[in-house]
């Protein structure tokens, strides 16, 4: 069994259903537990759609930056180039544009957060990239601090354009300085897997279902977070990620 199918089956141990091309990626993947965050919207303000409108075959997509591929049914999310783009609109704490999964509480939609010391916090994706954009790359999955303590993330992980996948880890709350370690290499165009772990106070990774790769985390000291996922651009070039799966565990 290669690693991408050994990851899989240690994932779940259950049969994936199709994806199906001709449904909103809500009738295709839980969004129960997220919102969604555009690259458009006012200055300083990026439209955000609810849980509640993207789930279900008819639920919200967009054809510019998150829509079904038609040809294998998987989860698109684009963003633009340039920051200075009209249709590259960031929050006030990012010079950078996304279209990004923000976690929320499934039972009704409020934003959500945990305790990084709770046995079990595991964000899954099943992902490849047609372009992440320039060498800066773009950030396909994160942890993030929670709103009331900090603006900043605990933990991004990166995605260059050599296939580098790395994780950044800040050192504290205040944030502005990050660790970044190197934890894989994907050549672009190539699907894999990871798995970002905050549980029992301990921060790793898994590549491709690969050996857990642990992070310090310094002087963050557990920070109540959520996760995020999908296409958080670095540089100035578009990025394309396509989602073949998106889960969280709690």
């Amino acid at each position: 069994m290669n690693s991408l199918l050994l990851a899989l089956s240690l994932w779940g141990g259950y049969t994936l259903a199709a994806l199906d091309p001709k449904c909103a990626p809500g009738g295709n993947f839980d969004l129960k537990p997220w919102n969604l965050q555009l690259p458009v919207g006012d200055p300083g303000k990026p439209t955000t759609i609810k849980s509640a409108d993207l789930q279900g075959c008819n639920g919200f997509d967009n054809p510019d930056f998150f829509f079904t591929n038609p040809d294998d049914g998987a989860l698109v999310l684009k963003v633009p180039g340039s920051p200075d783009s009209a249709q590259c609109v960031t929050t006030p704490n990012s010079k950078h544009c996304r279209t990004e999964l923000r976690e929320v509480n499934p039972s009704n939609g409020q934003p959500a957060s945990w305790d990084p010391k709770a046995a079990t916090n595991r964000l899954f994706g099943r992902l490849l990239a047609t372009s992440t954009g320039d060498k800066s790359g773009t950030v396909v999955g994160q942890i993030h601090i929670d709103d009331s303590v900090s603006t900043k993330p605990v933990a991004e992980l990166y995605y260059a354009a050599n296939g580098d996948l790395s994780m950044g880890v800040e050192q504290t709350r205040d944030g502005g300085n990050q660790i970044v370690k190197k934890v894989g290499n994907v050549p672009v165009g190539t699907e894999f897997t990871y798995e970002i772990r905050y549980e029992g106070g301990k921060l790793s990774v898994l590549i491709n279902g690969g050996s857990e790769q642990v992070l310090d985390t310094f002087q963050l000291d557990s920070p109540a977070s959520y996760f995020k996922a999908g296409n958080y651009l670095q540089g100035t070039t578009a990025s394309n990620i396509h989602f073949f799966e998106i889960t969280v565990k709690h």
